[in-house]
């Protein structure tokens, strides 16, 4: 990665942390996003997993922008060790614009919230998995667009700065399209909503591919506009 874009990525990270209401839901956003274990994060960092932890629960005082800068320096680094992968998707992502025609609205969260909160929101179905983890953002994608005009490096555009995630996906007729394209790409979802489509009109290959890619999918019967001026509306 190039040493400017470096510098970019991080001033994004760290500004975020710093400037967050809540600094350790921040951090641990970034920290998820770049698939990190805290063990890994806290060797490199030279401290006890446990610090980690306190700083990300909340437990022990936000840390001031020095560390801060260290902690996103460390995130960096075991990335580069680890080939880079999510800092070329995020550096990607400062300079990238997107096709309103494949995706019409894209929001990354301050702090995580429980995809049962956005569920209920746009009055989803649950078709399969569970619902009891926090996300980080959503987007939503036109299915078709993105599968004709997006490769599979670009369609990792749709993730923003977190996989932590829910793609609604719309223009939808049994849902297997969107599955099938995830699957051939790196980065899996948590969650997966299809728009305009009830249960019984989902093909049983979501369930079977969901399954293998431990993705919760979920529909709702919302029409575009409404979904996606409910989201906009919501202050998240």
């Amino acid at each position: 990665m190039k040493p400017v874009l470096r510098q970019q990525l991080a001033e994004k990270m760290a500004g975020e942390i710093t400037l967050s209401d809540s600094p350790g839901k921040a951090l641990k956003k970034w920290r998820t996003s770049f698939q990190i274990a805290p063990g890994v994060l806290a060797d490199h960092l030279g401290v006890s997993p446990s610090v980690i932890s306190d700083y990300e629960s909340g437990r022990r005082k936000s840390p001031g922008t020095g560390v801060v800068g260290k902690i996103v320096d460390s995130l960096l680094d075991v990335d580069e060790e680890n080939g880079g992968t999510y800092i070329k998707k995020y550096g990607k992502l400062l300079f990238s614009d997107y096709d309103d025609e494949v995706i019409y609205d894209i929001h990354d969260f301050a702090t995580s919230i429980p995809i049962r909160e956005l569920s209920e929101l746009i009055e989803c179905t649950l078709i399969c998995g569970e619902l009891d983890s926090q996300i980080f953002g959503y987007t939503v994608i036109n299915s078709t667009n993105a599968i004709l005009n997006l490769s599979p490096n670009e369609f990792n555009r749709i993730y923003g700065w977190s996989t932590e995630r829910a793609l609604i996906f719309t223009d939808i007729s049994t849902g297997k399209s969107p599955m099938i394209a995830i699957r051939v790409t790196p980065f899996k979802p948590p969650y997966v909503i299809l728009q305009g489509i009830d249960e019984e009109h989902v093909s049983p290959l979501v369930k079977k591919l969901a399954e293998k890619d431990h993705i919760t999918v979920l529909c709702t019967p919302l029409g575009v506009q409404d979904l996606v001026t409910r989201l906009r509306k919501t202050q998240w």
